[in-house]
């Protein structure tokens, strides 16, 4: 039996912490001035930011929790909770796309006068500061807990984009409901991607193979690796929202292969399937093979 480990993502600590004082400090200016104005969206768009915040804390402290070391009671360490919270950000994310789509259904009942100039300028800052923020997470998108962190402040950057584009509009136009519409469209656009994270965070939080592996090719591969007659009890889940596990069983009469073949084999997973932590298992011959997925069936 073997195993190689390559455990947990860059951390982006301070990635996060210039994300946070950002977007704290934002918060603070955007409620200022919606007092200063007597602006209720202002001041609602500030308590929306601030559950941001609140999500982007959430997934720092993910990203903090799956680099801690494993222990005698976790043995895989924390790094579950990059999962967790990339899934309680897409919920976060889809409950406040609902409350501004309630806000605006209500605005579209009874359209109220907003002061265009100091929305729009506001709204200006939020653009530049949230897109910032968003850019700050490129890089790290192919891990589902920074993603979310990413589609966050996207999608106040849209948002900020959208009242700016509103705003213009009603100085020239007068027309109290298009800042209502331009939420709502807005926010389908947002909850199309929130939903795209919450429904893969889901499936990872229930030991479903991770999108971007297909598991025939898995099995394919250990198939062909010479001495091997077959293959069962293999098994592929996210230990992370950045690492991978497998186990596999091979069916190998002529015996043990030697630490080369197992080598090889761990490092041709990471390089072709991404697979960090494969854990494999010799048999000369074939044991009971109780958890054999059906065939018939799409994951």
């Amino acid at each position: 039996m073997t195993s190689a480990h390559d455990h947990g993502p860059a951390t982006f600590g301070r990635t996060f912490a210039l994300a946070i004082a950002m977007n704290v400090g934002f918060v603070l200016f955007e409620a200022f001035q919606g007092w200063r104005v007597h602006s209720l969206a202002l001041l609602a768009d500030a308590g929306h930011n601030l559950i941001d915040v609140a999500g982007l804390v959430l997934a720092w402290g993910g990203v903090f929790a799956a680099g801690l070391r494993p222990n005698l009671r976790h043995t895989y360490g924390w790094q579950r909770a990059s999962i967790l919270a990339s899934f309680a950000n897409a919920l976060l994310l889809m409950i406040a796309m609902g409350a501004l789509i309630w806000e605006a259904l209500h605005r579209l009942r009874a359209p109220v006068a907003v002061e265009g100039g100091t929305v729009m300028m506001v709204a200006a800052v939020g653009v530049v500061v949230n897109a910032a923020t968003a850019l700050l997470f490129r890089s790290g998108q192919r891990d589902l807990n920074i993603r979310g962190a990413f589609l966050h402040m996207a999608a106040d950057a849209l948002v900020s984009l959208g009242v700016v584009a509103a705003g213009f509009l009603y100085l020239r136009t007068g027309w109290s409901w298009l800042d209502p519409v331009t939420s709502l469209v807005i926010a389908g656009v947002i909850v199309i991607g929130a939903w795209s994270l919450f429904r893969q965070s889901l499936h990872l939080m229930l030991d479903g193979v991770p999108d971007a592996i297909e598991l025939p090719q898995v099995d394919s591969y250990l198939r062909s690796l010479p001495g091997v007659e077959t293959v069962h009890d293999l098994h592929v889940w996210a230990t992370s929202t950045s690492g991978v596990a497998l186990t596999a069983h091979l069916v190998m009469p002529a015996g043990y292969p030697g630490t080369p073949f197992f080598e090889a084999a761990a490092r041709a997973l990471r390089d072709r399937f991404e697979i960090t932590h494969p854990t494999i298992q010799v048999e000369t011959t074939r044991l009971d093979d109780a958890c054999a997925p059906r065939r018939d069936t799409q994951p």
